[in-house]
């Protein structure tokens, strides 16, 4: 390696000009990174545990009496003195079930969602019409209004239907557009330079072209990003499917209320600690693999660059 004229390496040289304030910077990133990160590893220490062993150490950082017999519980793989040996419950888990069910939902909502949120926000920022903003911010006060206070509008309106317990209930709610979607695309679709669109309409084309050939192949970033956010968000949801779902039937129950269900399961007078955390974390998968496979790209796009 090549000193520079001082006599140092540039490495060397690099950490010796590191000031006080960038190393503390440094240390308290770090030290909220592992405080982000500790109880994801709490969550695979517990589920790596053996239940009925779990409380006889609970301040050990590595798994109690290490097994796989959460994860084999949860995935139906143990038998029923099995998971009763291990502290479980006995009762099978139609695991593999909740989570086609889960991916249904989610996969609909978001393809429904980005769509027509697409569509809206299209004729929010490109076309021109009488009332139009005003129209928009009286859409985005609905930002202001709690989700929690449409449940029960929208459950009385799933019921008339006679969609209570199936998949067009789980998902009619979510299913057109939301605000948040909305007001997202439509702050980038502003950006878009309006010559490229008036071109496009100097050749003859309409609306309908410029939106399908113009507008969304430009605006793959962000309409990827928010197909990220909306799937997390539907994967997450748990309250809605536990209010339209027949808590009697597998038919269209979801991972998220399917933990609900196994968490009250007390075989021991206790949860199945163990096999919760190993649900969870199987249940989590799919969305960290998501998220760390195209994570930068909804980093960037927030930004709203758009085309200069």
């Amino acid at each position: 390696m090549i000193a520079d004229g001082a006599g140092r390496t540039p490495h060397r040289g690099r950490f010796r000009r590191m000031s006080p304030g960038r190393f503390l910077s440094w240390v308290v990133l770090w030290a909220f990174v592992l405080v982000t990160l500790f109880p994801f590893y709490w969550m695979l220490r517990t589920s790596l545990s053996n239940n009925r062993a779990l409380f006889s150490d609970p301040a050990s950082l590595l798994p109690v009496d290490f097994t796989w017999g959460g994860y084999r519980r949860v995935l139906g793989l143990s038998t029923a003195e099995e998971a009763l040996a291990e502290g479980g419950s006995g009762a099978s888990i139609k695991f593999w079930l909740y989570l086609r069910n889960s991916i249904i939902v989610a996969t609909t909502i978001t393809a429904g969602q980005v769509f027509f949120s697409a569509m809206a926000a299209y004729a929010f920022a490109r076309l021109r019409w009488r009332g139009r903003d005003k129209v928009f911010f009286l859409f985005l006060t609905a930002l202001m209004v709690p989700p929690i206070f449409i449940f029960l509008p929208n459950f009385e309106l799933i019921k008339d239907l006679g969609l209570l317990n199936t998949f067009p209930g789980l998902v009619l709610p979510f299913f057109l557009m939301t605000p948040f979607a909305v007001f997202f695309l439509r702050q980038f679709f502003l950006n878009i330079n309006r010559e490229v669109e008036e071109a496009a309409m100097l050749d003859g084309a309409g609306h309908a072209r410029i939106f399908f050939q113009l507008i969304l192949p430009t605006s793959k970033a962000p309409m990827a990003t928010l197909g990220i956010l909306t799937f997390i968000t539907a994967w997450n949801e748990y309250f809605w499917p536990l209010l339209v779902t027949d808590p009697t039937t597998d038919d269209a129950r979801v991972l998220t209320v399917a933990l609900g269900i196994f968490r009250s399961q007390t075989p021991q007078g206790s949860p199945d600690w163990a096999g919760l955390m190993a649900a969870s974390l199987i249940a989590a998968l799919p969305v960290i693999v998501l998220f760390a496979l195209v994570g930068r790209r909804v980093v960037n796009s927030i930004q709203f660059t758009g085309v200069k």
